[in-house]
Formats: C-alpha cells, sequence, structure tokens
C-alpha cells in the first residue's frame, strides 16, 4: 500500500465521517475534498474538476426542471387528490395504490420531491381513516426509494454507474433496463409493507390527528387563533411609513404588528405582493396586517402611522390564494433553527415569508412570537409568496412542509399547460428509448419545450435545481479517480476475490451488494454509487465475465437504502411526519434489504448473464 493510497483512504474517512455527524453540509465536504486532491498533488486540476464537464450531471440537473414542471402544471398534485378518492377508506387500498403511484411518478421525477408531495396528502389520508401516519409513511419512503429502480434516469446512483460503463468502453444500459427489477422489488415491497405496517407503533385515538384533513385557509385561521388578528389598513399621504423598508421599521417591537401582505397598484388593478424584509413601502399601498395588539393599540398604531383602516371580508384570504399563501411548517430533528428565536434567525429576511402562528404540543400560542424559542415538535404556520412556500420544500436540512391547504389546487402556475407538460415527458421518455439521441440533449429538449409552453419559467427553472446534490456527485467523482490511480480499486478488487472469487460470480454479487449495504449506512446512495462504480467494472474484468450484471446490482443496491433515516433525503423527510426512531428503519429496513438482495442475485444473471 503506498503512501498516496493511505493518504487517499484517509481523506474518505474524513470525508465519511463528516457525512456521518453532519456538522459539515455535505456540498462542502465534496468541495474540500476536491481542494484537498488538488492541493496534495493527487490529482491535476483537470481531474479534480472533471465532474464538473460530466454528461451525466447535466442529465440530473434537467431532470430536476422537468420535476418542477410537474409540479407548477398541478399533474403531481392531480395525482396525490386520485390517490385519495381512489383509496376511499381502505387503509390496504391507500398503501398499495400509494407504493405504485410513487414508484411510477419517481421514474421521472426527484424521489425526494415526490416525497415532498405526498407528505401532506398521507397526513391528511390517515387523519381520515383515524389510523397512524406511522403505517403510511414508512410505505411512501420505500416507494421512493424503490422509484429508483424503474428507469435509468430515475436516481442519480443509475446515472453515475451507467456512465462509469460507458467511460469503460461499454455500451451502457437501456431506459428501461432496470425496470423489470424494479417491478419485482416493488411487489415485494408492498407485500412486505401490508404485513410489516403492523410493527409501526401508532395511536388511532390521537385527536391531533384530526387536524390533518385537508383545510382551507378559514381553517388555518380558526386552528391558530388568527380570528380579529387581521386588518387592511391603507397608508395615508404623508405616513411616515413611505419609503422605508419593513426591517428598519420594526413595527412588531413596536405595535405587535406583522405585515404579512401588501396590495399595490400596477397598470391600473391592485395586486397583492409578498411582504419581505427588503420590501419598501409605497404612497396608496394596503397593508395586510396580523397584530396582537388590543382596539387601543391598534387606534394607536393607525394615529401615529398615519394608516387607514379598510374593510376586511371574512373570505379576503380564499380571494388572494393566488397570491398568498399559507402552509404548515414543522423543523426537522437536526435543524439549525431548533433554540433559536424567530428573531435571531431573521425568519422573514432569510426565507421572505412571515410566521404568523405557532402551535406547541397541539396548542395554539397566543401573543407575541417572534422572541420564543423554537422547539422540536413545533409547527409554523406560515405566510407569503407560494413560490416562497415551495422553496422551503428543498430545505430539507431545516424544514419539512406538513401541510398545503386546499386553495393550494387553484394555484398552481401553469395548471393550464399540464398537456404541454404531459407531452414534453413523454416526448424525453421516447427519445431515450430510440438510442438515436443522447439522454442529456434528450432531457433538455424537454426542459427547452417546457420553458416554450410555459410550463416552468426560467427563474423557477434554476431554482428547481437541487445544486446541493449536483455537488455532492462532483465532488465524489474524485475519489472514484484518485482510488484507480493509487491502486485502491485494485486492493478491494483482490479482496473481494480473496474473500469471493473462488465462490463464483454470485458470490461476488453478493459481496457487492453487502459492500454497498455497508457503506450506505453512512454516506449517501449517490455517493455509495460514486465509490462503487469503478469497483464493481473491475471485478468484472478480473472475473472475465460481463461487467453489466455486477454494475446492475450495484445500482440496485445503491438504491435500497431503506436502513437508516440518513441513507437517503427521502427517509429524512419521512422521520418526523411518522413520528420514527431510528430503530424504527432497521426493523422493517434491515430484513427488506435482506430480501431484496437475495431476489436480485438470482435476478440479475437472468436478466444480464455474465
Amino acid at each position: 500500500m503506498t503512501n498516496e493510497l493511505i493518504w487517499v483512504l484517509v481523506l474518505l474517512l474524513i470525508a465519511i465521517l463528516l457525512f456521518t455527524t453532519g456538522k459539515v453540509r455535505m456540498d462542502v465536504v465534496a468541495l474540500l475534498v476536491i481542494i484537498a486532491f488538488v492541493l496534495s498533488g493527487t490529482l491535476t486540476l483537470a481531474e479534480a474538476t472533471a465532474g464538473f464537464s460530466d454528461p451525466n450531471v447535466l442529465l440530473i440537473a434537467a431532470l430536476f426542471v422537468i420535476g418542477e414542471g410537474l409540479v407548477r402544471t398541478g399533474i403531481a398534485y392531480q395525482m396525490g387528490e386520485w390517490l385519495m378518492r381512489a383509496a376511499g377508506k381502505s387503509e390496504t387500498r391507500m398503501l398499495i395504490f400509494l407504493m405504485i403511484t410513487v414508484a411510477a411518478l419517481g421514474a421521472f421525477m426527484s424521489s425526494t420531491g415526490v416525497v415532498a408531495i405526498f407528505i401532506p396528502v398521507v397526513l391528511s389520508v390517515a387523519a381520515r381513516m383515524k389510523t397512524s401516519p406511522a403505517r403510511l409513511m414508512m410505505p411512501l419512503s420505500f416507494a421512493a426509494l424503490i422509484s429508483g429502480m424503474m428507469s435509468l434516469v430515475a436516481t442519480p446512483p443509475n446515472m453515475v454507474i451507467n456512465s462509469e460503463l460507458v467511460r469503460d468502453g461499454a455500451r451502457g444500459f437501456g431506459f428501461f433496463a432496470v425496470t423489470p427489477i424494479g417491478i419485482m422489488v416493488l411487489i415485494m415491497g408492498i407485500g412486505y409493507m401490508l404485513v410489516a405496517r403492523f410493527w409501526l407503533n401508532g395511536n388511532n385515538s390521537d385527536p391531533e390527528r384530526e387536524r390533518w384533513k385537508r383545510r382551507t385557509f378559514r381553517d388555518l385561521i380558526h386552528d391558530y387563533k388568527l380570528s380579529g388578528r387581521a386588518r387592511r389598513l391603507a397608508l395615508r399621504p404623508g405616513s411616515p411609513l413611505i419609503g422605508q423598508r419593513l426591517d428598519d421599521l420594526r413595527l412588531r417591537d413596536r405595535y405587535g404588528a406583522n405585515v404579512v401582505g401588501i396590495e399595490r397598484w400596477r397598470k391600473f388593478r391592485r395586486v397583492m405582493i409578498s411582504a419581505g424584509g427588503n420590501t419598501e413601502l409605497q404612497q396608496r399601498d394596503v397593508l395586510l396586517v396580523d397584530i396582537s395588539a388590543n382596539e387601543a393599540g391598534l387606534r394607536q398604531f393607525c394615529s401615529e402611522q398615519l394608516l387607514e383602516p379598510m374593510i376586511l371580508r371574512g373570505e379576503y384570504f380564499s380571494e388572494q390564494a393566488r397570491d398568498v399563501g399559507m402552509a404548515e411548517v414543522s423543523l426537522i430533528p437536526d435543524s439549525a433553527l431548533l433554540g433559536k428565536s424567530l428573531r435571531q434567525v431573521g425568519f422573514r429576511s432569510r426565507y421572505g415569508l412571515n410566521v404568523v402562528g405557532i402551535r406547541r404540543g397541539g396548542e395554539a400560542m397566543t401573543g407575541k412570537l417572534i422572541d420564543e424559542e423554537l422547539t422540536l415538535g413545533d409547527i409554523l404556520l406560515v405566510i407569503g409568496d407560494w413560490k416562497l412556500i415551495r422553496q422551503l420544500q428543498m430545505q430539507k436540512y431545516n424544514f419539512i412542509v406538513l401541510n398545503l391547504p386546499a386553495e393550494v389546487d387553484d394555484v398552481a402556475p401553469a395548471v393550464s399547460q399540464a398537456p404541454h407538460a404531459l407531452f414534453c415527458l413523454a416526448l424525453m421518455v421516447a427519445m431515450m428509448l430510440t438510442d438515436q439521441i443522447p439522454n442529456p440533449i434528450a432531457a433538455l429538449i424537454a426542459c427547452v419545450l417546457m420553458g416554450k409552453f410555459r410550463c416552468i419559467d426560467m427563474e423557477s427553472a434554476y431554482r428547481a435545481i437541487h445544486w446541493p446534490s449536483l455537488i455532492l456527485i462532483v465532488g465524489m467523482m474524485p475519489f472514484a479517480l484518485a482510488l484507480q490511480k493509487t491502486g485502491g480499486v485494485e486492493l478491494v478488487v483482490r479482496l473481494l476475490m480473496d474473500i469471493s472469487g473462488g465462490a463464483g460470480a454470485h458470490m461476488m454479487l453478493l459481496s457487492l451488494f453487502v459492500l454497498c449495504a455497508v457503506i450506505g449506512l453512512f454516506i449517501s446512495n449517490t455517493a455509495t454509487a460514486v465509490l462503487m462504480a469503478p469497483i464493481a467494472v473491475a471485478a468484472a474484468h478480473e472475473m472475465s465475465v460481463s461487467p453489466y450484471p455486477f454494475a446492475m446490482i450495484v445500482a440496485i443496491a445503491a438504491s435500497s437504502a431503506f436502513m437508516t433515516p440518513v441513507s437517503s433525503p427521502v427517509n429524512t423527510l419521512v422521520l418526523a411526519p411518522g413520528g420514527y426512531k431510528f430503530g424504527d428503519f432497521l426493523r422493517l429496513g434491515v430484513p427488506f434489504t435482506l430480501l431484496v438482495m437475495a431476489a436480485s442475485v438470482l435476478l440479475v444473471p437472468v436478466l444480464f448473464p455474465f
């Protein structure tokens, strides 16, 4: 073992420890890896940054955009509503339809995005059926992971492994090459979950669950005791508020007033704009204010700031639903916001949304909330621009958006373009099936057409791309090259040959799966695929057999991240809404992983002969 190899292994161990602790963001760790390789001379600058020019990185980015197009046109939410109607009051039927729907949708869009969409659906269904959300959240997570086995573009590990095959001189997998295995695993998963759901704890008599039925703005206002607190206040000529930024005015501290929206004249009509910390007030603005002060305090506020109260009808929020959104948000266990107040976080300045209510222990808190320290289990009611609420769904390190009100169905920004989005998706799949057009180009064509048909705009497209995932892939790719250059891949292959080589190719497949599963306990499935892909191909060459079954077993193992809540973002997302503990994933994940391993080792050589 050379000094260079020891250095690479030490760096890999450090990266795994950082991934495991979560104290440093994964994308930051990936960038530090690139820096370390270049400064140490292990790789050249071109070698360390080669991931930025990898076509699969472009493909993954394009698929994020296509998934956002399905959300903006309302297709994803319509599937959720269909699911609720089809399932009726049967938990068994709901579980089956849920897993099939999530696996199918996840074949063409981010599994993390699919889970974020379906969490409120599952909460709502669980409340209606008077069952524990825990019995449906785990099937949701497992189905999202299985969706990675439904198509070549369903998950980044598939594309990473396919790229390694092409780099080795092989043809690469077809678009639906993995699908037969995915269907088999999905059937197994449904059967397994129909039994295993009874192992999940849940109190069916929990009255709090009644809150998760699909509610409206009016219901949320009632639940958070906001009735009577909303006011419409017009700025009179000469008001000292004119020309001032909201953050500079400190209205919450002085009057207990929180500006949550602004009506402003634009092109001869009033429009509602979101109220961010940097929003500057203008003449003729009408403020939508959530104020905790009594009538005397309200009169003082209006008198000192030259404000004129205006009529606020009961259906005002519903009428403004296209411009002003509401959502319930929960903090995840590792959120950086825990123990901090809204003031310390600078919530409005950071996220552009206003927190107008907090529920703790099932009860709505009253009074000023800005200095209340946030604790695990708190549910925040936020109000503001729908686009910014959607962005919170991408803040998986801090939040999970639990419940979107019924009005969200009417505000899909491009709902009329749903047929065009389906056409773009079908066209992309058709182009990928022909093998005449490279997959990244096919995805880019679909993205451009979605823009042409106004399914998505450029701002939303760039925001839809989950940049930390891309940076993680780009930063982990140098490890594969460094292990190859320093003899690390050869060393691992030799160890595998010593352990399993004499027992035949099937035992090697088993060993590769086990190795992937163990590595996946500590790092993401994407990073696992980056490390294991060259090892699998090299092992196939060492045994003088086809690389396809070896590459496929790694792809399946990388998607089989069922055993811990940190193995994949989809597991982390369902952790809090399902009320799970770490041990719940071990109890259900380990047996199912063993089942998938046994079935894959038997089926893969049949579909991809040695």
